[in-house]
């Protein structure tokens, strides 16, 4: 690809800049923000942005007009991307799922009605998404999910169980992935429902992770109806949605950028931590961050080369578990080098006075290891590159 910014590029992106120098939150990124630190809070800050994004046309950029988007192309998603981390804006994941998974979803395969009820309150953040895939059998082999979707005239009665889900405490609706037709192939009699997270029968039960909080959750469904207008696409062919779902997840064009900041960050720590002397001074330390660097600039570079794919072919394609086996198996080593530098200040938390850069790096470095899990285990991931991307023969 041709990596020269044409005149348009450099004007979208300097727009870009100007609205987020204007309509960032007051003080936001100083010590005199109150940042948000209970989980109820973080999500509610995460909604007001969100909408604050959806006033000024900063939402849905790839999303057609009829719809409330922009229908930019890639590569200007690629800058927003870019511009959007590297000024420090808040993280988008508290409200993720239902721009970047739901969304593009109904837009290849709702109904004109789905289109018409959800995709404005996802753009404006006035309704959250969970993903309701993983259980507890089901999760790197996701096909072999069993919660069970009955037919009941115009409903779909579901029983079972989710877990790992992401955000269900606070979830307005639910991506849910059942079985229908249990005699079926198991890539086969799935269905995909959209699920009112205050239908009656549903039980959320928080998971705390090792980091301290609990954004995961299990879901139990007892008897759940579900009007079969909420159905995507068709009954028992719901694999196929689910595809267009995890390759937009797989697909991250972010990554590069936020490693990037991560890595000036620790750069800047590794001249600056005292000791016996910095630890830029060690040799050895200085070759760790220049691997790092050029472990960076690579996901970067594969970034760009995975959007000219998507801009030829016009979807997401197997490349994108490339980009997600590089960078979550980067921010591991990045959080291990960070760790290696605290010492033993590395196991102190945000509340003790004496944390390393306020326990970021120590929140990172635990959070970073569901990284080679989530959107699919590294495993999987290579799987995916050795045959649909090399070609290579399944193992017998």
């Amino acid at each position: 690809m041709d990596f020269a910014r044409s005149p348009e590029d450099e004007a979208f992106r300097a727009s870009l800049r100007e609205w987020l120098a204007g309509n960032l939150p007051p003080g936001w990124g100083t010590p005199a923000f109150h940042k948000p630190r209970t989980q109820e809070e973080r999500v509610a800050f995460a909604r007001r942005w969100q909408r604050t994004l959806s006033e000024g046309r900063w939402t849905g950029l790839s999303w057609p007009h009829a719809y409330g988007g922009r229908e930019l192309t890639l590569l200007q998603q690629l800058a927003f991307n870019e511009e959007y981390i590297a000024a420090g804006a808040p993280d988008l994941i508290d409200i993720g799922i239902g721009p970047s998974l739901t969304g593009p979803t109904l837009i290849k395969h709702g109904t004109d009605w789905q289109r018409e009820r959800f995709l404005g309150p996802i753009l404006r953040g006035d309704e959250l998404w969970c993903q309701g895939f993983s259980e507890p059998g089901a999760g790197s082999d996701l096909a072999s999910l069993q919660t069970r979707g009955e037919l009941d005239g115009d409903d779909i009665v579901v029983n079972g169980q989710k877990v790992w889900t992401s955000y269900a405490r606070f979830a307005d609706w639910c991506i849910l992935l059942v079985r229908t037709n249990p005699s079926a192939p198991k890539h086969r009699g799935i269905t995909f429902l959209l699920l009112d997270m205050k239908t009656p029968g549903i039980t959320i039960r928080p998971l705390v992770e090792m980091t301290g909080v609990a954004w995961f959750n299990e879901v139990f469904f007892e008897n759940v109806r579900v009007p079969r207008k909420f159905v995507v696409g068709e009954i028992d062919d719901g694999w196929k949605i689910t595809l267009t779902t995890l390759g937009h997840e797989r697909f991250a064009t972010t990554p590069h950028t936020r490693l990037q900041r991560e890595l000036g960050v620790l750069t800047s720590l590794a001249r600056t931590r005292s000791g016996a002397a910095p630890a830029a001074a060690d040799p050895v330390f200085r070759q760790r961050i220049a691997q790092l660097a050029i472990e960076t600039r690579v996901l970067q570079l594969s970034a760009y080369r995975t959007i000219s794919q998507v801009v030829r072919t016009g979807v997401p394609g197997p490349e994108g578990s490339m980009l997600k086996l590089l960078w979550s198996e980067l921010e591991q080593r990045m959080m291990e080098t960070a760790g290696e530098l605290e010492g033993p200040y590395a196991v102190l938390d945000e509340h003790a006075p004496q944390a390393f850069d306020g326990g970021r790096w120590r929140y990172g470095a635990l959070w970073s290891r569901a990284a080679s899990i989530y959107a699919g285990t590294s495993e999987v991931q290579r799987n995916i590159i050795s045959q649909r991307v090399l070609g290579l023969p399944r193992s017998t």
